[in-house]
């Protein structure tokens, strides 16, 4: 821990103005949230799993090469980190609040895409919308909005 600490600073120290490597991207950021609400109830279901592929492939509008890689590095960023605060400030500070919306559209369409409403992954999309600041008038429209299609 001590030399993680240590290597941080002396990459600060090196490089002060330079953004760290290993921060995440944007798109990374909202993938790894998105596969946040996909591990909440502890069960991926395959129907999850392409769900969240289309959501990014229509989201990001990338090759179909760049969004498995895209879902592997989230999958291992949700499962390596800590909290949500790099994702959740990261998409705080580029999104537009319509975006941060339509991301929680998203949340929802991937917490009910194996046909289950899992308390677990209400409470998780509720916890980042509160997170990202989007009001909760509009957590309960977009969770309606989904299941309504």
């Amino acid at each position: 821990m001590l030399e993680s600490v240590q290597r941080f600073f002396r990459q600060v120290m090196a490089n002060p103005g330079q953004p760290d490597e290993s921060s995440p991207t944007l798109e990374l950021a909202a993938a790894a949230l998105l596969c946040e609400i996909m591990r909440a109830d502890f069960h991926t279901a395959p129907s999850e799993l392409a769900t969240l592929r289309a959501l990014l492939t229509q989201h990001f509008r990338m090759s179909e090469a760049d969004i498995d890689e895209l879902m592997a590095l989230a999958q291992d960023e949700v499962e390596n980190s800590v909290d949500h605060y790099q994702f959740v400030s990261l998409v705080k500070q580029h999104y537009s609040y319509q975006q941060r919306v339509e991301l929680v559209r998203m949340m929802w369409a991937l917490a009910l895409a194996d046909g289950e409403h899992h308390p677990l992954e209400e409470h998780r999309i509720r916890q980042l919308a509160d997170l990202m600041h989007v009001s909760h008038a509009d957590f309960i429209r977009t969770k309606l909005q989904v299941k309504g299609e």
